[in-house]
């Protein structure tokens, strides 16, 4: 079974604090791990602004740097920046494509384009990511850590975050009222 592109909604009783209500758009699945982007916890500081500044990266337009948010991608390397993005950008390299609408870029040359204007339609910058090791997360989904939604660029790139966990479980056609934080056999 292969997650690339998927979304993963984080069950009641995750158990880790990191990723209660999350909603994580998995990038790369496969037999050596896994990693995602949170797309649902913006971190309050510091703002799209300041990180260009910080950078050296100059901004040229006024509306990017205040409405582009930065998210809590996850707790494995919280200082390296990720895009996931609408796919009709192309930079200097190449993006990894992640399903037909998303990409994910890690390069400087998005945020510099994204600074200018000229970035990509939609966009989400993250500061870490959500990894696992081979077969890790499948254990998780096997013990009710996690649900399997298909992959919806426009649900992962939308800003309204605050009600993104209800309406991924809503994809699925799941009220989160009536979810469980113990998982059952049968």
């Amino acid at each position: 079974m292969d997650l690339t592109g998927k979304l993963l909604i984080a069950m009641p009783g995750m158990g880790d604090a990191r990723f209660e209500h999350s909603v994580v758009a998995i990038c790369a699945h496969s037999p050596e791990g896994t990693m995602g982007l949170i797309v649902n916890k913006p971190l309050p500081k510091p703002g799209f602004g300041d990180l260009l500044g910080q950078l050296g990266i100059p901004v040229t337009v006024s509306d990017r740097p205040e409405t582009t948010a930065i998210l809590f991608g996850g707790p494995v390397e919280t200082g390296r920046g990720f895009v996931l993005h609408s796919p009709e950008w192309r930079g200097r390299g190449t993006p990894m494509q992640v399903s037909p609408a998303l990409a994910m870029t890690a390069t400087r040359d998005i945020l510099e384009d994204m600074a200018a204007g000229c970035g990509p339609d939609r966009a989400l910058l993250a500061l870490g990511y959500a990894g696992w090791g081979p077969g890790q997360l499948e254990a998780e989904i096997l013990e009710n850590g996690w649900l399997i939604a298909e992959g919806d660029a426009e649900l992962a790139l939308d800003p309204d975050f605050a009600t993104k966990w209800t309406r991924a479980l809503g994809t699925m056609g799941i009220d989160p009222r009536t979810l469980s934080a113990t998982a059952g056999r049968a």
